[in-house]
């Protein structure tokens, strides 16, 4: 399988604190990769730095080979890294279409020569961009609620939605930052399905996450991070019988 997303030695250091230590790392084409250890092992510092949050001190990230040095935010986007967060950052007075409409990699009515001269074909990717959330949202079963607020529906569903903006970039590297934490019931199963289904797609998915059940049920394979170092990685039942794991992540 093709290696989508690759990080080579990376290094991020906070004053004394070091986020990522030497970090090397790579995740394959349909590969569903987990990330796993206690609180402030790096597992979102390491998101954030493939997504352009934070520039790396030293190494290098490369998604679907090309290079992701210097890069901003946007330009990643572009270039295929979706991504979730913890706390979702939904626009809370956008309806749950509109807070997708803002995600795809390249919106062609960001550009004033497109709005000027090309307003038909402007006017033809909006249809298309809105027929695209529509489809994910149905996949979702979330179509009924599309011009909602999303302040007026439940934190699954908003959880949910978070998922669908990602997904509107089209790309091959999906980052998942605890995608799961609060949710239950029918979201629970629908993320789970809408993950392996990407995964199954072709996407490079990789998911921090503190529910084992999670992990244990979707991941292909895992890390296992802390202080910001990968201390191991494996299949997901060798590093939840591993003595290490146990000492520094359950308290055992």
């Amino acid at each position: 399988m093709a290696t989508v997303i690759s990080l080579d030695q990376v290094c991020k250091r906070f004053g004394g604190i070091v986020v990522a230590d030497q970090i090397s790392l790579e995740i394959q084409r349909g590969e569903i990769l987990g990330l796993i250890g206690p609180n402030g092992a790096g597992k979102t510092s390491l998101f954030n730095l493939i997504s352009g949050v934070f520039p790396v001190d030293s190494g290098s990230i490369s998604v679907g080979g090309q290079s992701l040095d210097g890069l901003p935010l946007h330009r990643r986007a572009r270039l295929g890294v979706a991504r979730t967060w913890q706390n979702m950052r939904l626009f809370s007075t956008m309806t749950a279409l509109e807070n997708m409409l803002i995600a795809p990699r390249d919106y062609p009515g960001e550009r004033l020569s497109h709005i000027v001269l090309h307003p038909r074909n402007l006017a033809k990717t909006d249809a298309a961009l809105r027929a695209q959330a529509m489809s994910i949202l149905a996949r979702m079963k979330l179509d009924a609620i599309a011009n909602t607020s999303v302040n007026d529906i439940p934190f699954g569903q908003q959880k949910l939605v978070g998922l669908a903006r990602a997904l509107m970039n089209d790309g091959d590297c999906l980052l998942l930052d605890e995608p799961m934490a609060g949710v239950e019931g029918h979201a629970y199963d629908t993320m789970k399905a809408i993950v392996r289904e990407e995964a199954e797609g072709g996407r490079a998915v990789c998911v921090v996450e503190h529910n084992v059940s999670f992990i244990k049920d979707l991941c292909n394979s895992a890390v296992f991070m802390a202080s910001g170092k990968i201390l191991e990685r494996g299949s997901v039942e060798s590093l939840l019988s591993s003595k290490t794991l146990a000492e520094l992540y359950f308290g055992a």
